[in-house]
């Protein structure tokens, strides 16, 4: 009786001494909190009342805010009373923007995503381009919150993006004109396959209901044939994430429930939680493909994750754009809040899928989480697989890259404007007529852009401007001149030969100008997955049952 006694009093000792450290600690922070908020009190009243130049107050104290907030990650921003309006129309899911997200790559803003049929989209901006301006103002140093808001505006207004592209040396620029954007969760699904077997569902975003909008199309998508449903290709190409709560429940309906689909950590236990399949689920047995490229990001990348730990799925496409942190919005004064960062994801093996370390250098030099830093962990079937890198993909697959000429076709529009040009010779109203593509369509546009004197920038072209510009220095100037004339010649020709050196790709871009132009929505989406490669590679791993397997359970 009394060693229990004496232990029940050790016990209530032992609780005491925590309790008393941690209000010590929590003590000792707030009184920090208080004395740094008044230093800093002091500093802005007497610079905005004695400093030399007059200081407009709330200029100062964003800048101090936003300096503030930069030393930690990209993701935790404040948000002024001017910018929640525009919050509050990104989250309403309808606004006159161009459709594309924006993210941090190193130090660098990027393109996350640009969103499918609108302006960005068709353009051919896409994911990964560095964004250099926007209406002739520098974004250096802006944020990808920031950079959003410049694209937002009045339906019908014009914008100028300029971006870099990674192996193209030349700045790009585009003007766009600003549409209504209209938010979907699933932007097409349909049955493919050469015998009608599998269903495709492109989920482009994870909004409300789109856990709910994938179950009913898998349900309808399968009711409407004759057989059942042999496997699925989700396609999470281009999705930048949304609500964590959908991307859960959507796992949910192919993993049988009590298993951990992610966890957030944080600095405080509120932030902590374990997510977990809860239902019984409804496609328990479906063979699933699931396709990413760097712009799967966020929640994308916490249901990519999720499959390939427990080997549910087999991904396919690029590496995912590696978002592994969480944010929440608080609420301030004055119609003002803050995004802020609170946690982190992990997935079922217990790895991150965040890309770059904000803790390893200053944000002036952050850089993506090298090799010696990263983990191995293993799925559910052993398979080794490793952090730091967002989502690496079972089977590596891209598609073709893009060259000067391609660019700059885009960029001209000549692609619109040839197939326009061939279908205004057959029928007036054209766009709404399905034609058959006609044969030889390449040969007849290389001879188009011959004809028309369609050149291109290249490198050699500025060295021979500046070669122009100053040959008068030159000793021997006919001669010089003459020289110079033989090699535009010759870069000339060298032009030429680049239309069919790139014929594979221009003939795709033709294909899918042409189907663009001739067919309804629901056609035009059915026939460009017929020609999209990665779509194809997705069907033959499902068609080859061994294939499958052996990814799966080596």
């Amino acid at each position: 009786m009394k060693r229990t006694g004496k232990l029940t009093g050790i016990f209530l000792l032992l609780v005491i001494f925590i309790t008393s450290v941690a209000f010590i600690r929590n003590g000792d922070l707030f009184f920090q909190i208080k004395k740094q908020i008044t230093i800093f009190n002091d500093v802005f009243r007497e610079v905005a009342t004695q400093y030399v130049d007059e200081v407009e107050p709330q200029e100062l104290v964003n800048k101090g805010i936003n300096a503030m907030l930069e030393s930690l990650d990209p993701y935790t921003v404040f948000i002024n009373e001017g910018e929640q309006q525009q919050l509050e129309i990104l989250s309403s899911g309808s606004y006159g923007g161009i459709g594309l997200e924006a993210g941090y790559r190193g130090d660098e803003v990027v393109i996350i995503a640009p969103m499918d049929g609108y302006p960005a989209d068709r353009a051919g901006l896409r994911s990964g381009d560095v964004i250099v301006e926007i209406n002739g103002l520098s974004v250096q140093g802006m944020t990808p919150e920031e950079i959003q808001q410049l694209t937002i505006g009045d339906i019908g207004t014009e914008i100028t993006i300029v971006i870099k592209r990674r192996g193209i040396i030349e700045r790009i620029s585009y003007t766009l004109i600003r549409e209504r954007i209209e938010v979907k969760n699933i932007n097409f699904s349909e049955i493919v396959g050469d015998r009608d077997q599998y269903a495709f569902i492109h989920l482009s975003r994870f909004g409300q209901q789109a856990s709910e909008e994938v179950r009913r199309a898998l349900i309808d998508l399968n009711d409407a044939h004759a057989h059942d449903l042999e496997g699925l290709i989700l396609d999470l190409r281009n999705n930048p994430g949304g609500l964590l709560n959908e991307a859960v429940e959507l796992v949910d309906l192919f993993i049988e429930p009590g298993v951990t689909v992610v966890e957030t950590r944080g600095r405080h236990d509120s932030h902590n939680s374990a997510m977990m399949t809860t239902e019984v689920a409804l496609f328990e047995n479906l063979p699933i493909v699931l396709l990413i490229n760097e712009g799967s990001a966020s929640a994308s990348e916490v249901v990519a994750g999720a499959f390939q730990d427990l080997d549910r799925a087999v991904i396919v496409g690029e590496n995912s754009f590696g978002k592994g942190l969480v944010q929440t919005i608080r609420p301030l004064s004055y119609n003002t809040s803050l995004k802020m960062t609170i946690s982190r994801y992990y997935i079922p093996s217990g790895r991150s899928i965040q890309s770059v370390d904000y803790t390893l250098n200053d944000p002036e030099n952050r850089q993506t989480i090298p090799d010696s830093l990263r983990r191995a962990f293993r799925t559910k079937n052993g398979r080794v697989v490793l952090d730091g890198r967002g989502i690496e993909p079972d089977i590596i697959h891209t598609g073709m890259e893009s060259t000067l000429i391609d660019l700059a076709l885009q960029r001209s529009n000549q692609y619109l404007f040839f197939v326009n040009d061939i279908l205004l010779e057959t029928d007036s109203d054209n766009r709404t007529v399905n034609h058959r593509m006609p044969d030889r369509l390449f040969q007849r546009f290389a001879t188009y852009l011959i004809e028309q004197n369609f050149s291109f920038e290249t490198p050699v072209d500025r060295h021979l401007n500046e070669i122009e510009m100053n040959i008068d220095n030159f000793s021997g100037e006919n001669a010089a001149k003459e020289n110079l004339d033989e090699l535009k010649a010759l870069l000339r020709d060298y032009k030429i030969s680049q239309i069919y050196e790139n014929q594979a790709l221009i003939e795709r871009n033709l294909q899918t100008e042409w189907i663009t132009q001739t067919l309804d929505e629901s056609e035009r989406n059915r026939a460009l997955i017929a020609i999209d490669g990665l779509v194809i590679k997705a069907a033959e791993i499902l068609s080859d049952d061994y294939t499958y397997q052996s990814i799966l359970r080596p």
